[in-house]
């Protein structure tokens, strides 16, 4: 059997705007009919996604499809966005919740997020394989814009969607996220709470929104800080200045305790991205050698030790005779309890 004409290069120039989905109406538009993609499918170069939308997975060459930014798990919560807008529709489909976020390039969302979409205007039905659809108030839809080819609800919008249905640790990561990365600023922190209630799910995120700081740089920096304020060891600072004998910031650690007898206490969190890279190590070697002829103490902790809950367990050895520190309830505490172990990296380091 001969193999099938690979896809022509406007459908792949298409599909790779598309986090390489397609969807059978923009097959068809190209004229790649149903019995051809089932062709490509049997050799290897499409893939069902959901019903309606297939994955590219082989370039003509045979070669598989390049991964933006060679992060696969970003990829994949994109590809879920853009599985929904596609199953929906794209001419009138819009990006929402968590989607929206993983569109906006917001991290600390679960590695599989909920298959969603608003409809312009919006119903509330389930579309074809599973996909959920959101009703936006006419205030919503005033604020849907667009990232690249794709319609997406505001990230104030998105983050109240999505906040009430996650857990605390991801909660607090994706408002970290879009406050450092700049999607929201501080101010607008209150818009998104406000938008927040009446939602199922506010009531048990009422707590959560004084544990969010924009100064965090990865979901896996916001989970140790979590950690350490849930065992009654929080951090006293966070992107805390390393000064030299002269007084000059030499560097800045992840998060920083003052010790009894004056020195600090840097806890970096190394992640499987930026850290890993030879060049990397070398600067990062560097800099702690730099920081540890100050006299300060550096700890670094691992994506495995944070996921584990083990960051408090390291920490309190080295805070000595610090005095207890007060939880998010004005309690004071001194012993450490085990932290909850938290799901697989969901992006940063």
């Amino acid at each position: 059997m001969p193999a099938p004409a690979p896809l022509p290069p406007t459908l792949l120039r298409l599909a790779r705007t598309q986090e390489w989905l397609l969807s059978a109406g923009q097959c068809d538009a190209a004229g790649v009919g149903a019995g051809r993609r089932a062709a490509l499918r049997r050799a290897g170069a499409l893939a069902v996604s959901v019903r309606g939308v297939d994955q590219v997975l082989r370039l003509p060459d045979g070669a598989p499809v390049p991964v933006a930014g060679g992060d696969e798990t970003v990829a994949r919560r994109r590809r879920t966005a853009w599985s929904a807008l596609l199953a929906a529709g794209v001419e009138r489909a819009v990006a929402t919740g968590c989607c929206a976020l993983a569109l906006h390039g917001v991290d600390g969302l679960p590695v599989d997020v909920v298959r969603e979409v608003a409809t312009l205007p919006g119903a509330s039905h389930r579309l074809r394989g599973g996909t959920r659809v959101r009703t936006l108030a006419a205030s919503e839809r005033a604020r849907v814009g667009t990232v690249g080819a794709a319609r997406v609800v505001d990230p104030v919008t998105a983050l109240a969607q999505a906040v009430p249905e996650l857990t605390r640790e991801h909660a607090v990561a994706v408002l970290d996220s879009a406050l450092q990365r700049g999607l929201v600023r501080e101010d607008e922190l209150a818009d998104v709470r406000a938008a927040v209630r009446g939602r199922r799910g506010a009531a048990r995120s009422a707590s959560w929104w004084d544990l969010v700081d924009g100064r965090a740089q990865s979901p896996l920096e916001t989970w140790a800080r979590l950690q350490c304020r849930d065992a009654g060891v929080p951090p006293h600072d966070l992107q805390v200045a390393v000064r030299d004998a002269t007084g000059r910031t030499i560097a800045r650690g992840d998060l920083g305790w003052s010790l009894p007898d004056g020195r600090l206490l840097v806890l970096e969190v190394d992640g499987a991205g930026p850290h890993s890279a030879p060049r990397a190590l070398f600067r990062d070697r560097e800099r702690q050698n730099a920081v540890v002829a100050t006299g300060a103490l550096v700890l670094r902790v691992t994506a495995r030790e944070v996921h584990a809950g083990a960051v408090p367990s390291l920490v309190v050895p080295h805070l000595g005779a610090a005095p207890a520190m007060r939880d998010g309830a004005g309690t004071r505490r001194r012993s450490v309890r085990p932290a909850a172990r938290h799901p697989h990296p969901t992006g940063g380091s």
